[in-house]
């Protein structure tokens, strides 16, 4: 099972610029999160963080007794073993075939023998669907398979805590949807607390238990998905929409004179005055449906952070937005009621409604 990461008041600078400041959150042991937000800030910056690679000027992370930010180096890096980090390039060394490149962490940070490590490197090469490949070097594959082979190097170690810098990242949407499918398949397999960065509203929406965005120096919220897709938060909105129109500008943040010139467009469509250039806009961006969370493949196990995170938010649900209240129970209601529960039965799942409740909203 993963490691729970309690994340309290971090904030992190580069000289006088805040990255992002105060971030509290909680990653709970063995459920999938998802750290969205614009581009430029600092996702890729928080996941080092977490590992201990960059220090924030304030604020605790805590894995398994030890602050990743304050304790000593040596304390924190017996600690970063815990962790599988896939990088958003994948990060292979170009002169080393794939073989290699995976037992690189084998070799230098343990005193396994060739053929353990050649059993253990097979079976996660096997694992994200890489078998037969090991010869090949990095220039020889594509881009999704050079990602699959930074996530076998990131689980030779057998971590508790997976970290994915944009697995999405130079990928088209059909390997996209390979690699959303890979992830649910290794928690299922692992149970590893997992966080994945991105700015892939495919993967948003398909993938996590829990979501986070970053905006504006500030973590927007975190919590189960539902809460975030349903969100009224105007930045939250148009970064789902992928639409010009709102807070969020080239440069993150736009001025408040073109903030108004908007609104003021937004007042003169809904009165029937607006151009049929601004009332395109209207129709056609609009906030994505909240579809089923992805289930393991076929053969593998429930995913047993999907059953915790239902009771966790079986326990919240009073306290979450109407909005995000209808959208979980509209996704349990469609789930198969021969699936197992938070509860461990079937039937009605504490609402008085019938549906699984082995996870919110999602399918697992």
């Amino acid at each position: 099972m993963g490691i729970e990461v309690v994340v309290e008041g971090l904030t992190k600078s580069f000289g006088r610029q805040v990255i992002w400041r105060d971030v509290s959150l909680t990653l709970p042991a063995g459920e999938v999160s998802v750290m969205l937000g614009p581009s430029g800030t600092g996702k890729t910056v928080f996941l080092k963080s977490l590992i201990g690679l960059l220090k924030p000027e304030q604020g605790r992370v805590l894995v398994d007794g030890v602050d990743m930010v304050n304790d000593s180096d040596h304390r924190i890096y017996a600690k970063r073993k815990l962790f599988g980090l896939m990088f958003q390039d994948g990060a292979l060394f170009g002169s080393m075939n794939l073989f290699d490149n995976i037992a690189f962490p084998l070799r230098e940070h343990t005193r396994k023998r060739e053929p353990e490590i050649r059993r253990i490197v097979l079976e996660r090469m096997d694992m994200v669907g890489l078998g037969g490949e090991e010869k090949k070097l990095p220039g020889q594959i594509s881009g999704g398979m050079r990602k699959r082979a930074g996530l076998a190097r990131a689980l030779v170690m057998d971590p508790q805590i997976i970290l994915c810098d944009e697995p999405d990242s130079g990928l088209d949407p059909v390997r996209t949807a390979y690699i959303s499918q890979l992830l649910i398949d290794l928690n299922a397999r692992i149970d590893a607390t997992m966080l994945i960065v991105t700015h892939n509203l495919e993967i948003a929406a398909t993938v996590p238990d829990n979501i986070g965005m970053l905006y504006r120096r500030d973590l927007v919220g975190f919590g189960p998905r539902e809460v975030l897709l349903t969100s009224e938060e105007p930045a939250v909105e148009q970064f789902l929409r992928g639409a010009r129109e709102g807070p969020i500008g080239m440069s993150e943040e736009k001025d408040a004179a073109t903030l108004a010139a908007e609104q003021a467009a937004a007042q003169r469509i809904a009165s029937g005055e607006g151009s049929a250039y601004e009332g395109s806009l209207a129709t056609t961006l609009r906030r994505p449906e909240i579809v089923p969370q992805l289930r393991p493949s076929p053969g593998l196990p429930h995913r047993q952070g999907a059953i915790r995170h239902a009771a966790r938010v079986d326990e919240l649900l009073p306290t979450l937005p109407y909005a995000a209240q209808q959208a979980i129970f509209t996704d349990r209601a469609s789930g198969s009621a021969a699936e197992p529960r938070a509860n461990g039965t079937n039937g009605t799942n504490g609402t008085g409604r019938t549906g699984r409740t082995d996870q919110a909203g999602g399918r697992a």
